[in-house]
């Protein structure tokens, strides 16, 4: 037999205790419980703009206007090599103009450095340390800034460094690529890989502000713009029909760059994620459900299995397709949606097939590392139609199988 303990009025801090269950036959042991849940508040800031650096923008100086004392502060920022070799180091000179001609309204740059980009900036701990040695050689304090621009994986590893820097130095984001900014820049998450393993290590940190240039779209190949739309057809999947079916209409037109286009699709998948993380009520993922990795339990696998060769976009893609295939497989998604599905992805310039579908028990291998990932059971997200995804806790694995043959 237990006594539930009733709950206590909100303490001085405004915490709400939380229940406790203690045994009746307990009473001899003595035990004072101060439990509370722990409630905080963080601003995400999210801009969009073109040419943030062009000093008549009044962008990236608003993004430092709440803060009075910003004159004060110190900033350190570190540029993915890859868009400093596209624009012929153009982008630093650019950056160290803008923040001469914000003066006193903008943070001292002290120093920016080139690190590397692409899924190699997480493989090991190099990125992180380079953070950590510059917060600590600038003297850059908890209210000082660290300012990473380029593609997402350069800015999980730069955040990582950054949140683990007096636990937690400001964070501003500048997203280079089409996925970090319709997906990986609006979250909330930072880390790098280990064993093998997707985002083993990381840490949860809110960025102190999310600045979109368009400009920097532009200096993309072909292949790589076109991969970040993959997460737009994944939170269209789950959260809005109307943005699928204006997918469904523009596909060719963002696989051809029109800015037109694709500049509205990425602002509108940016939206849906960070209100999704904002509004879902999770956003440091505590529970097992997280409905914003459709499809990316293969992806990830995929990934480590290619030795990310097969980048973060086109995985997610093919994931996409996995998933919406045994959705189709098992009765769930009707053959009209899927064939809708397939259509958008083949018009995006997408990957439809890969020959690492053919591993079934190294693709499987995949689903117990995104239990382990989640803590806990197995929560994957499957398709009734498009914007009706719900989620499972158990895989056919011969429909898996089944699905991953046609698309090897």
């Amino acid at each position: 037999m237990t006594t539930l303990c009733a709950s206590t009025n909100a303490t001085a801090h405004g915490l709400r205790e939380i229940q406790h269950v203690q045994p009746a036959d307990s009473s001899h042991f003595q035990t004072t419980n101060f439990d509370s849940e722990v409630r905080l508040g963080f601003a995400h800031r999210v801009r969009f703009t073109r040419d943030a650096f062009d000093p008549a923008n009044p962008a990236l100086r608003e993004v430092f206007a709440g803060d009075r004392d910003i004159a004060t502060r110190r900033a350190v920022a570190f540029i993915d090599a890859g868009l400093m070799q596209a624009t012929d180091a153009e982008i630093a000179e650019r950056l160290r103009a803008a923040f001469v001609a914000g003066g006193r309204a903008m943070p001292q740059l002290v120093e920016i450095v080139a690190v590397p980009g692409g899924e190699s900036a997480k493989e090991n701990h190099e990125i992180p340390d380079i953070v950590l040695q510059l917060v600590n050689h600038h003297r850059i304090c908890r209210k000082s800034f660290v300012i990473a621009i380029g593609g997402g994986a350069m800015l999980d590893a730069v955040g990582y460094g950054a949140a683990i820097s007096h636990r937690g130095v400001r964070l501003v984001r500048m997203p280079s690529t089409v996925l970090a900014q319709d997906d990986a820049a609006m979250g909330v998450k930072n880390g790098i890989n280990r064993f093998g393993k997707k985002n083993f290590v990381g840490a949860f940190a809110v960025p102190y502000a999310v600045l979109c240039d368009e400009r920097l779209l532009e200096t993309l190949p072909d292949a790589v713009y076109r991969a970040g739309f993959s997460e737009a057809v994944k939170i269209a999947l789950l959260k809005d029909p109307a943005f699928f079916e204006c997918l469904e209409r523009d596909a060719a037109r963002i696989a051809a760059r029109d800015g037109a286009a694709a500049n509205p699709a990425i602002r509108r998948s940016a939206e849906l994620h960070l209100r999704h993380i904002v509004d879902g009520g999770d956003p440091f993922e505590a529970n097992e459900a997280r409905p914003l990795d459709f499809g990316h339990w293969a992806a990830h696998r995929l990934e480590s299995m290619s030795a990310f060769k097969v980048s973060h976009g086109d995985a997610v893609a093919l994931g996409l397709l996995l998933d919406c295939r045994y959705s189709n497989l098992k009765g769930w998604l009707s053959d009209a949606d899927h064939a809708r599905i397939r259509a958008v992805i083949a018009a995006l310039g997408l990957p439809m097939r890969h020959p690492l579908f053919a591993d079934h028990a190294a693709l499987l291998a995949g689903a117990d590392e995104f239990r382990e990932h989640l803590g806990g059971k197995l929560t994957v997200t499957m398709l009734r139609g498009v914007g009706q995804g719900f989620e499972v806790h158990e895989l056919d694995h011969a429909l898996v199988r089944q699905a991953a043959l046609e698309l090897a």
